[in-house]
């Protein structure tokens, strides 16, 4: 569905991005890929990095700020799919700078939904985190206002106009920000002691492959309004921590202002909306835009009170398998 067709991702030289700009490019043959962000050095890294693999002449580089409605509106002119990665990510940084994050995670919101309307954009897939789910902190805050805007843009798309859904998934394994490239550096300086939050703590393992894979579904067969969450293991902080570092102590250092101890995609209250697949979980709104033909077809409904946690998954990994996912590409992506 991507052959021919002009992709524009916000954010595009994030983690996120990269990857997806690769994936889309080795298997697809898009029109064009427009990489919409703010720092041009970025994105002369990652030109550069196509020129050598013969790929350039399909990017594009706008400089702009989703902040900009006007300039998101010029980028957006004849593009066919959006998928909207930029935001402000980092807990400290928006519990100390509020006005910024509102301006960004949610006036960005506004802005991307209006520009791809008037653009005619035919689909937009927002990226979300768990951290909008039951929020502690203002990056989840500001997040969950911004499902709430995707979702409820498809109000005003009509019979034939742009498509809006979510993709929601927690920290993505080695990605800049996470544990394992902390815990990584400690080990690279001759650390013997990896510092842990909490002993109870538990995550969702998923790789940016895993989230990539989970875009471009929503791509396909997204009908407007959804969140999609993917199915994947859940791993013990601890176990990470001997996974890199066996026989390491672990300090307990207390959790961080605004850390849960366990990640939630999706909670008792949503499950009266959320449908099961084989590799992924659906949640539908609420409201009802496009009639019989909103569910889409291989799912059944979850039970009542089902609640999607990292602290009560069905599979998890052991440190034997976390191993081995670590000897993975986990390290191209930091």
């Amino acid at each position: 569905m991507l052959n021919d067709r002009s992709i524009l991702i916000t954010g595009g030289t994030g983690s996120f991005g990269s990857q997806f700009v690769k994936r889309v490019l080795d298997r697809y043959r898009p029109k064009k890929v427009i990489i919409y962000s703010r720092d041009e050095y970025k994105q002369f890294v990652m030109g550069n990095e196509y020129k050598t693999h013969g790929q350039n002449d399909r990017l594009r580089f706008f400089i702009g700020d989703i902040r900009d409605e006007s300039r998101l509106k010029r980028a957006m002119r004849e593009v066919d799919y959006v998928i909207h990665a930029a935001a402000l990510k980092q807990v400290p940084a928006c519990e100390y700078n509020p006005n910024e994050a509102i301006k960004t995670n949610i006036g960005g919101a506004v802005n991307v939904i209006n520009a791809a309307l008037d653009a005619g954009v035919k689909k937009v897939i927002a990226l979300s985190t768990d951290k909008a789910v039951n929020p502690i902190n203002l990056y989840g805050g500001t997040k969950l206002v911004s499902d709430k805007l995707f979702c409820a843009a498809n109000s005003y798309s009509g019979a034939d106009g742009t498509r809006f859904a979510v993709v929601r998934y927690g920290n993505v394994a080695g990605s800049r920000g996470s544990v394992i490239p902390f815990f990584k550096r400690i080990i690279e300086q001759g650390g013997t002691k990896l510092p842990v939050t909490d002993y109870r703590m538990t995550r969702f393992w998923i790789s940016l492959d895993e989230g990539v894979e989970l875009v471009i579904k929503a791509l396909e067969e997204a009908r407007g309004g959804e969140t999609f969450i993917s199915k994947i293991p859940s791993f013990k902080i601890t176990d990470l921590a001997q996974a890199m570092l066996p026989g390491c102590e672990m300090p307990m250092v207390g959790i961080r202002e605004g850390e849960k101890l366990h990640e939630v995609m999706i909670t008792r209250e949503d499950a009266m909306h959320t449908y099961e697949y084989d590799r992924h979980f659906i949640i539908y709104p609420a409201y009802n835009w496009w009639g019989e033909n909103r569910i889409i077809p291989g799912g059944k409904p979850v039970e009542a009170e089902f609640e999607y946690s990292s602290g009560e998954n069905q599979e998890w990994l052991s440190v034997e398998k976390i191993q081995e996912l670590l000897k993975g590409d986990i390290a191209g992506y930091e």
